[in-house]
């Protein structure tokens, strides 16, 4: 099975970073092209990628519901193969559930050699209205190093929600001030544009991968 890939930044840049994308928008959705091209303007080679139900609507046009997140494991693990070598370290990550997805296998890739560290852009923490259902069991034992970039007042997790979580130390979270689930601030409450969040997003992908050293 093949894997359809859309590249931003250069292709002989010495960090690839791996980005799925959420349960109900494809990889060409605004706030994907967004993003990579914030963090590819970092000298990041970014590529985007689908998982199938995705692909398939394009196809035939049906809205279906995405599979469960732990469904998709093993599509994110083929897309990973069918990247095929990298100039340098490999990260991983996703928007919303990719992000999920992303973390789900993370551990595994970094045991085996295979990815340096993970990226996620909104992680959904839990579902929108349903703070007790937690989606964190995994990432509290994480050995991989993670960034999540999360807006304040995210529907799936909040600042105020997920500062009382317990997660791994491999994991930092670099908050948005009144961002949403898309990083999108309201500027008459916090001042910031969204282009000012999506400036700063590649700002912190790249200083967090230096950091990291990869």
């Amino acid at each position: 099975m093949s894997t359809d890939f859309l590249f931003d930044g250069p292709e002989a840049a010495r960090i690839t970073l791996l980005l799925a994308h959420g349960a109900g928008a494809g990889m060409d959705s605004a706030s994907m092209a967004a993003a990579a091209q914030s963090i590819a303007g970092h000298d990041i080679r970014v590529a985007r990628f689908e998982f199938g139900y995705m692909a398939a609507r394009r196809t035939d046009g049906q809205r279906k519901p995405p599979p469960k997140a732990e469904k998709l494991q093993s599509e994110y693990v083929l897309a990973i193969e069918n990247l095929g070598p990298t100039n340098g370290p490999l990260l991983i990550g996703g928007k919303s559930m990719g992000g999920r997805v992303a973390s789900m296998i993370a551990d595994e890739a970094l045991s085996a050699g295979r990815i340096a560290g993970l990226v996620c852009l909104g992680y959904p923490f839990h579902p929108p209205g349903k703070p007790e259902q937690l989606r964190t069991a995994h990432l509290e034992e994480m050995q991989t190093p993670a960034l999540i970039c999360q807006g304040t007042r995210d529907i799936f997790g909040s600042h105020e929600e997920v500062v009382g979580y317990t997660l791994s130390s491999s994991i930092e979270i670099s908050w948005f001030e009144d961002g949403d689930h898309d990083l999108k601030p309201r500027k008459s409450v916090s001042g910031f544009t969204a282009a000012d969040h999506m400036r700063r997003l590649g700002e912190t992908v790249a200083d967090w991968s230096r950091r990291l050293g990869a």
